[in-house]
């Protein structure tokens, strides 16, 4: 089972005892802000799908000091489904990492109903969630501890781009994005072990990688593991990218390739990939990868295509696929500098 990334809640008679609208001031349950804290604490994020008037819901959540806790809210009238749905979107999160609580069986019902990768749970089952398997990841690494805020920067980088006068292109290359590209370490583990777990759709193989295998390909000669961070303007992104490749013969093999769904909009894959290639070519190596089909991982195929990776062998869901170095084509997005562990080290 996977583990749940965002929790959903309503608000009237889940997170607080009574109903904002008809004018009470009503309390949180106790409980509720327990579990908030304990899954925040554990880098799971927090999220608002509830029917009421957002102004007032709103102030009610930042009069008892809630407001912070949550990484999307979505206050109204609509359908709670459309709600999810949207707070999925906005915080580049599949469904089935997705869960919701409501007091309210008929909500409940719509959501799993139209949203069947979405998990749902009764109010009442609040304190039981942080026991859960599926609440409690395998690592919490500092980077998941800072995860809310990381989200707290993308909204302000969403706000800029909302208010930007010019192209997506030129958006982007105001943001002064850098990628910083180094060898994995023991202190990268946990989190490069998390990657694996929390990527699915752009995930190359599907590889989930243990703290053990980690250790062991960052130890071995004939596989090379990279792990990426990314910041702009605004700050940092964290660790967003891993490969890992094995060196056979005269091929550099990616084995895995994977970056984090928060910077798809910033073409961290193809950016990370180019990086790759590149060193397979200086070590005189002809790059390679391999692809394992899923239905939400087509986007990693598409991007291996553009690359100019041709795919030379194919049994059912599996691939493999080749680059000639010589027909290489230039396709990395330029808005991205890349500085490797070697450059940053001068």
């Amino acid at each position: 089972m996977n583990t749940v990334k965002c929790l959903v809640w309503d608000l009237d008679d889940t997170l607080w005892d009574g109903v904002v609208l008809e004018g009470d001031r009503p309390r949180p349950f106790t409980v509720a802000v327990e579990t908030l804290r304990t899954l925040d604490r554990r880098g799971i994020l927090h999220a608002v799908a509830s029917r009421g008037h957002p102004r007032t819901s709103a102030a009610h959540l930042a009069h008892h000091g809630l407001a912070e806790l949550f990484s999307a809210v979505e206050i109204g009238w609509g359908s709670k489904s459309d709600a999810v749905h949207r707070i999925a979107r906005a915080l580049g999160l599949a469904l089935d990492a997705v869960a919701f609580v409501d007091n309210d069986p008929v909500e409940r019902a719509e959501v799993a109903a139209v949203l069947h990768g979405v998990r749902c749970y009764r109010a009442d089952q609040l304190g039981t969630l942080p026991d859960r398997p599926e609440f409690r990841p395998e690592f919490v690494t500092d980077e998941a501890r800072q995860r809310r805020r990381l989200y707290r920067v993308e909204r302000h980088r969403a706000r800029a781009e909302q208010d930007f006068d010019g192209s997506t292109g030129e958006f982007l290359a105001s943001l002064d994005l850098t990628m910083t590209v180094r060898r994995a370490t023991e202190e990268d583990l946990a989190r490069a072990h998390e990657l694996t777990v929390r990527t699915h759709q752009l995930n190359t193989t599907g590889l989930t990688l243990d703290m053990a295998e980690l250790r062991r390909l960052t130890a071995s000669p004939d596989h090379e593991v990279l792990v990426a961070g990314l910041r702009d303007r605004f700050g940092s992104y964290g660790t967003i990218g891993l490969a890992v490749s094995e060196l056979t013969g005269a091929d550099s093999v990616l084995l895995l390739l994977l970056t984090s769904c928060r910077v798809l909009s910033r073409g961290a894959g193809a950016v990370l990939l180019d990086h790759v290639v590149q060193r397979a070519v200086r070590a005189g190596l002809r790059p390679t990868a391999r692809f394992v089909s899923t239905p939400m991982n087509q986007i990693m195929l598409v991007t291996l295509r553009f690359a100019g990776f041709e795919i030379v062998e194919r049994h059912d869901d599996r691939m493999v696929l080749a680059l000639d170095p010589d027909r290489r084509r230039g396709t990395r997005p330029r808005h991205v500098r890349v500085v490797t562990e070697e450059r940053a080290g001068q």
